[in-house]
């Protein structure tokens, strides 16, 4: 298929979670560098990319939605398929019309080239995907870097080697890669020099980082880190628990420029459950970890993610879940109805929880998460904290606390500046929180 010489536009739409983003920003990148024009995915391009997600059928439906939109948008773009649901999927995805390239995660570095040889008419095939599980070496587009506000993200793992029976993403990431450290910390020392205070640490289970390498695990990591001058706060993103030894948990409870908010997936609160779903953790392994962080550091936000409808979640297993989750200390909950995957080794149990049933639990959980949401927050009323200011409105600015609370701040301090604030309000959703610089007033919503 050649297209004319004319400077091409291509767009690009991302769904799922904040790897993809990462990917995507890095494609643009490489797309813009090469002389191509980067357009809104609503406008009318040349080239669509789609960097898919595939954890739930919703994600699958969803993807396959967005690329025939683009297609109708412009039926003579080329439309690429990419991400996790093209790894995974590959075929299904290739006997769509609209689709004119399916490009696996084994292949996302080589999208580019992919797209020129085939505007070239240099081959004629469809589909590139490698297995996954060959892939030994952290070499997604480098150490990539994402941006949310003022805030550099940086993703340096990829991969998981827990293989939890719901969960596909193992098939679609592959096994635990990790960056080197000494390119981590050259990265992150590049970025405090342009003045950014706050870093954030991602990965797909940024807990086994280091698994794959002799350089060191996840604490020795941070300890290279914590010495960098001039860095503020560093944040990391979701951990497992099984990884959190005594060791790891004290050096992040005691060390200030780690920020004290962690996002500990407990995805069931019942024993059973949880052994069905290859968890290997109980119950009350998970709560001694979540007290030995709030004995050490008592002003943590815990967040989680919890899966309801889970194939062998009866009705006794999720009064199990509710009850412990009314008693674990939550900051926040993330709760996400299961969806049967192939490839999983839930697919055993079938799929057992009637999608109603599956709908009235979910909004049961999201429920008690929003009102815990409210209580960890009113803790903190009328006290000062400091506030990482990361984006700017038109008449106020956004902050960011270590423990991960926002706040509307009227302030003329620029992005990026570190502001003592009382919290003086707090609402259901986060941008609803108020702080306010010097004499306050306490408000609930």
């Amino acid at each position: 298929m050649r297209l004319e010489s004319r400077k091409l536009k291509v767009a690009f739409a991302t769904l799922g979670c904040r790897m993809n983003q990462f990917e995507t920003s890095a494609l643009e990148d490489q797309f813009s560098l090469k002389g191509y024009d980067i357009t809104d995915f609503e406008s009318v391009a040349d080239i669509y990319i789609v960097n898919t997600c595939s954890v739930t059928n919703d994600a699958d439906r969803t993807s396959r939605k967005t690329l025939r939109q683009a297609k109708r948008r412009n039926p003579n773009a080329i439309v690429v398929a990419t991400g996790c649901y093209a790894q995974v999927s590959p075929q299904e995805l290739a006997k769509i019309p609209e689709i004119d390239l399916v490009i696996g995660n084994s292949h996302k570095t080589a999208v580019l080239e992919i797209v020129e040889n085939y505007i070239n008419e240099k081959f004629e095939n469809k589909v590139f995907i490698d297995n996954i599980f060959r892939e030994n070496d952290f070499k997604t587009f480098f150490i990539s870097t994402f941006y949310e506000g003022s805030r550099p993200i940086l993703k340096v793992q990829e991969g998981c080697n827990s293989f939890c029976s719901f969960c596909i993403i193992p098939f679609a990431r592959g096994k635990v890669r990790s960056a080197k450290i000494q390119d981590i910390v050259n990265q992150v020392k590049f970025l405090v020099d342009k003045g950014y205070k706050e870093i954030v640490l991602t990965g797909t289970q940024l807990s086994q980082f280091g698994y794959d390498h002799k350089e060191g695990y996840l604490l020795d990591l941070l300890k290279q880190l914590v010495n960098v001058e001039g860095l503020y706060r560093i944040r990391l993103s979701s951990m497992g628990i099984n990884e959190l030894d005594d060791y790891l948990i004290d050096f992040l409870t005691t060390q200030e420029k780690i920020a004290p908010h962690f996002h500990l997936s407990i995805q069931s609160a019942d024993d059973r459950v949880l052994k069905d779903m290859k968890r290997n953790y109980s119950v009350k392994q998970y709560v001694e970890k979540v007290e030995k962080i709030l004995k050490n550091r008592p002003d943590t936000a815990i967040g989680t993610d919890i899966i309801t409808g889970f194939p062998t979640e009866d009705e006794t297993a999720f009064k199990n879940t509710v009850k412990n989750v009314e008693e674990i200390p939550f900051a926040y909950i993330h709760v996400f109805t299961y969806s049967m995957r192939d490839n999983t080794s839930a697919v055993k149990f079938g799929d057992r929880v009637p999608p109603q049933v599956k709908k009235e639990r979910t909004k049961i959980l999201r429920e008690i998460g929003e009102r815990k949401s409210i209580e960890f927050r009113k803790k903190f009323l009328g006290k000062d904290m400091e506030f990482l200011i990361i984006t700017e409105k038109e008449d106020y600015k956004i902050g960011l606390t270590g423990n991960y609370i926002h706040a509307k701040i009227e302030t003329d301090q620029p992005l990026n500046s570190i502001v003592k604030a009382k919290l003086t309000k707090v609402g259901y959703e986060r941008e609803d929180n108020l702080a306010t610089i010097g004499d306050s007033y306490a408000d609930i919503n």
